[in-house]
């Protein structure tokens, strides 16, 4: 989608409205500062106000994410093309989330892995050695509910019984067996549990 082209279109649907950018933020109980970011194509409204944008402008969000009114001739084209833009942008999106998960995990466990090695080279006293090694554990025990938070929301996990991809509730994913990111879940499709790969895609089957 071309950020740019949209942000003028915003920007002319707005005026045409008779808005201002602080009158159209008040109506989207958003700051001004967000709307001039569209506009000036720096970013894209968030998929929760789309419509409720789109509502205020007078517009479709198949217009919205084209940057310009779609006639009918072309509605269908413009709507599959926006449409595979954005799982496109999601999957992306979800790919870079996942290695940030990485990332902090390794973030996490580095001080875990010194406290070890400090602990088995230094003599210290035993209350000395577990202090230094709970101190250490915390970044870890901090750092577990953010990951698990990104590894349930980005991406899917797929059913190896059907073959349907799902994201599943936080719980489910923090009480689950797993082996890396394959955890050991119920399918809300067929109801049966199976070692669920995390994919990118979802229903590729």
């Amino acid at each position: 989608m071309d950020q740019a082209k949209i942000g003028k279109f915003i920007s002319e649907c707005r005026k045409k409205a008779g808005l201002t950018q602080a009158q159209l933020a008040e109506r989207l109980n958003i700051t001004d500062r967000a709307v001039s970011k569209w506009e000036t194509g720096k970013s894209l409204p968030d998929s929760s106000i789309m419509l409720e944008l789109c509502a205020v402008l007078g517009i479709s969000v198949n217009d919205l994410l084209s940057g310009e009114v779609v006639t009918m001739d072309n509605y269908n084209k413009e709507l599959e093309k926006n449409l595979l833009e954005m799982v496109k942008q999601k999957e992306e999106a979800d790919k870079r989330l996942l290695r940030v998960e990485i990332v902090m995990g390794v973030i996490a466990v580095l001080p875990l892995v010194a406290a070890a090695i400090i602990v088995a080279v230094v003599p210290m006293e035993e209350w000395k050695a577990g202090l230094l090694v709970g101190l250490c554990l915390l970044p870890l025990l901090i750092a577990t509910p953010f990951a698990l938070k990104i590894e349930q929301k980005a991406g899917y996990y797929e059913c190896q019984k059907c073959g349907h991809t799902h994201v599943p509730e936080y719980a489910s994913v923090f009480f689950a067996m797993h082996s890396g990111r394959t955890r050991y879940m119920r399918c809300p499709k067929c109801n049966r549990r199976s070692w669920q790969k995390k994919v990118i895609s979802r229903d590729r089957k």
